[in-house]
């Protein structure tokens, strides 16, 4: 079963921001209606945006928009997209733009499983890179013709992994696609920035999420392997992240540009040491027998 955090408070039971730190701002999520978007969504709009929630289930986005909305007060409006496709996005984005334009995108739909590599078939590398790569480029630049051709100041946030760096065995797809996102927000982060435009990119680590999470977490032994890699010994609380994606979306952060900013509780640091794996192994005994001889005289 899985634990949702959604608290919004600081670790002394205090708020994290100002109640209006996104007033005045209108902000895309693409797949909003479940996990990490609909944490983000409901975040953002607790905090005083309009939010606007895209995916393929009308059903989801509409039950989503309606909870939330009631837990927040402010709007949502949900539309059914399907982001790999470039009419379909320009479509609702004249929609979006018909009532007040977005000051804000959160490229957050994405599709992953675990694989060997050989076993997966074109449409399934596809169906990963349709929507993680190819969506994301045909919102952001369909979002950014528009803003450059009013003048508008914008913001741009994207939903890409830490091994998008590294890569990774078993989810060569999501790591390739996640690649070229990282890629795509610093290029644009330089050619749109001084027109205004700032795109940024979160890494998250674990965050557990129904669906996803049974997809690419077979069986607890896996879990339990997985949060043990972590150096804080869990998995990232929804809250966590939806807090950091607020401030990447709000003025408050106008100087970070063409970042990817990490959020795994130290997961790449230790994968990345070649002998970090020792704390799972090694006893006091074990550390007591490595000790060099002390040759200091007394």
């Amino acid at each position: 079963m899985i634990k949702v955090v959604f608290l919004g408070l600081g670790p002394n039971n205090e708020p994290m921001f100002q109640k209006d730190l996104l007033n005045g701002h209108k902000i895309l999520v693409t797949g909003g209606g479940t996990g990490l978007g609909r944490s983000m969504a409901q975040r953002f709009s607790e905090l005083g945006a309009e939010v606007v929630i895209c995916g393929r289930r009308e059903d989801v986005l509409s039950q989503a928009a309606v909870e939330i909305q009631k837990v927040t007060g402010q709007k949502v409006t949900f539309v059914s997209c399907d982001v790999r496709d470039p009419e379909a996005n320009e479509k609702m984005l004249d929609q979006i733009w018909t009532e007040a334009p977005l000051t804000g995108l959160v490229n957050n739909a994405a599709g992953n499983f675990i694989s060997r590599t050989e076993d997966l078939s074109p449409r399934a590398i596809d169906s990963v890179l349709n929507i993680v790569l190819h969506g994301s480029a045909y919102v952001t630049v369909s979002c950014g013709r528009r803003w450059l051709k009013q003048g508008r100041r914008a913001s741009v946030l994207s939903i890409v992994t830490t091994y998008a760096e590294t890569g990774s065995a078993f989810v060569v797809p999501s790591a390739m696609a996640k690649a070229g996102v990282t890629a795509m927000t610093k290029s644009l982060a330089v050619e749109w920035g001084g027109r205004g435009i700032r795109l940024n990119a979160i890494a998250p680590g674990p965050f557990p999420t129904p669906g996803a999470w049974e997809r690419l977490v077979p069986n607890e032994k896996v879990g339990k392997a997985l949060v043990n890699r972590i150096p804080l010994k869990r998995v990232g609380e929804h809250i966590e992240l939806a807090n950091l994606a607020s401030f990447l979306m709000s003025d408050f952060s106008g100087y970070i540009n063409g970042d990817v900013i990490t959020i795994d509780g130290g997961e790449c640091l230790k994968g990345a040491g070649q002998f970090s794996f020792l704390g799972d192994f090694m006893s006091e005994a074990d550390w007591a027998a490595m000790r060099p001889p002390n040759k200091s005289k007394t």
